[in-house]
C-alpha cells in the first residue's frame, strides 16, 4: 500500500472536471483539487485528483443542477451543527425549557442535521490550499423554530498534501448553557464493488422513521471489520464504539479513502440504502435524537457548552492507491 501523497512521480494533470458557479472556491495541492461552496451550507462540492486520464473523485461530486438548486444534500459533504441527524418531533427538553424547532424551514418530520447546512457561510482567510468559513447564529425570538442559543461556528477546510482536512469549531456566545453536537456528512462514489471497513462495537437499531430504538448487535458490525459491501444491508444507522477510523475502498479501481477523526467524533453513521446508489460514512459527535435519549451521555454523545465555552475537532480523509 502506498499513500498517494508520498508518490514523487505525478502524471500530467488535466482540468476536465468543471462546475460553472462563480461562488465556488477552488483550492489546489499538487494534482488534488477541492471545490468549496460557502453559499450552499458551507459545503464541499468536489474533492478529486486531476489525473492525466481524467478526474478521480474521492467524494461524490456535486452537479450543475445541485448547485443551481442550492441543495446541500447533493453536495460532496456538508457540516452538521448544532446537532447531528434527527430530533424526534423537532423538540426536546433542556434546562427546564422546551426547545421547539418546528417551522424553521426544515421540511422533514423530525428536525434534521441542525440548521447551519441550510444557511450561507461567510468566507474568511484563504490560501491556495485552504479556506476558513464562518457561521454566526443570532436567535430570532419571533421566528418559529429558531435555535434559541447564540453561537459562532467555523470550518477550516484545507488540502494537506493530497489529504482533505476539515476542522470544525463552535463557540457558545449565549449567556446560558447550550446543548451541542456536530459532524460532517460526506457522500462517496458507490459502485457494486465498494467496501466499508470500520471497527465498531454495536449498532443503534432504528424504527421506520429512522429514530433509534436500542443499541445491540447486527451483522453489519462484523461485516465492517472484514470489509462490508456497500450493497450488503439497508442501512441508515448510528454505530457505537467506533475506533475513529474508517476506510471506503474501491478494490476494482485499486484505491481507497481512509477517514480518521479526533474526539469527540466518537460515533459513526452509515447510510447505505438499498433503494438508492448512495453511500455516507459520517463522523459525528452524537447519536440520532441524543437530546431526548434516556441513555447516559457516554452512550449517546453530544455535549453541553457552557457560556463562552468552545469546542473544536478535526477530520481527515486520506486517499491511497493499493
Amino acid at each position: 500500500m502506498r499513500d498517494v501523497s508520498l508518490n514523487p512521480i505525478r502524471p500530467a494533470a488535466t482540468e476536465a472536471f468543471q462546475l460553472d458557479d462563480p461562488a465556488l472556491i477552488a483550492l489546489a495541492s499538487g494534482t488534488m483539487r477541492l471545490l468549496v461552496a460557502p453559499h450552499v451550507g458551507g459545503s464541499i462540492a468536489a474533492y478529486y485528483e486531476a489525473a492525466a486520464t481524467g478526474p478521480v473523485h474521492w467524494l461524490r461530486p456535486a452537479t450543475e443542477a445541485a448547485l443551481a438548486a442550492r441543495d446541500p444534500l447533493r453536495m460532496g459533504s456538508f457540516p452538521l451543527l448544532p446537532y447531528c441527524n434527527r430530533i424526534r418531533d423537532a423538540r426536546f427538553e433542556f434546562d427546564g425549557r422546551t426547545v421547539d424547532l418546528a417551522g424553521d424551514g426544515n421540511l422533514f418530520a423530525h428536525a434534521l442535521h441542525g440548521h447551519a447546512w441550510r444557511r450561507a457561510w461567510r468566507v474568511g482567510a484563504r490560501t491556495a490550499s485552504s479556506v476558513e468559513l464562518h457561521f454566526d447564529h443570532e436567535p430570532d425570538p419571533h421566528a418559529p423554530g429558531d435555535w434559541p442559543f447564540r453561537y459562532r461556528a467555523m470550518q477550516r477546510i484545507e488540502l494537506a498534501g493530497d489529504a482533505l482536512r476539515v476542522t470544525l469549531s463552535a463557540h457558545n456566545l449565549a449567556e446560558r448553557p447550550m446543548p451541542f453536537g456536530m459532524g460532517h456528512h460526506p457522500y462517496y462514489p458507490r459502485t457494486a464493488s465498494t467496501r466499508v471497513h470500520a471497527q465498531v462495537q454495536g449498532m443503534w437499531h432504528a424504527d421506520g422513521e429512522v429514530l433509534p430504538t436500542h443499541l445491540g448487535p447486527h451483522p453489519a458490525v462484523d461485516a465492517m471489520r472484514e470489509g462490508m459491501a456497500a450493497d450488503a444491508f439497508d442501512l441508515d444507522n448510528n454505530f457505537a464504539g467506533w475506533s475513529r477510523s474508517a476506510t471506503i475502498a474501491w478494490p476494482d479501481e485499486g484505491r481507497q479513502l481512509t477517514l480518521t477523526a479526533q474526539a469527540p467524533f466518537d460515533h459513526l453513521v452509515v447510510f447505505a440504502p438499498a433503494s438508492e446508489a448512495l453511500l455516507c460514512v459520517e463522523p459525528v459527535t452524537n447519536t440520532t435524537d441524543c437530546f431526548n435519549a434516556d441513555d447516559t451521555r457516554d452512550h449517546v454523545g453530544g455535549c453541553v457548552l457552557m457560556p463562552d465555552e468552545q469546542i473544536a475537532a478535526t477530520v481527515h480523509w486520506t486517499p491511497q492507491r493499493v
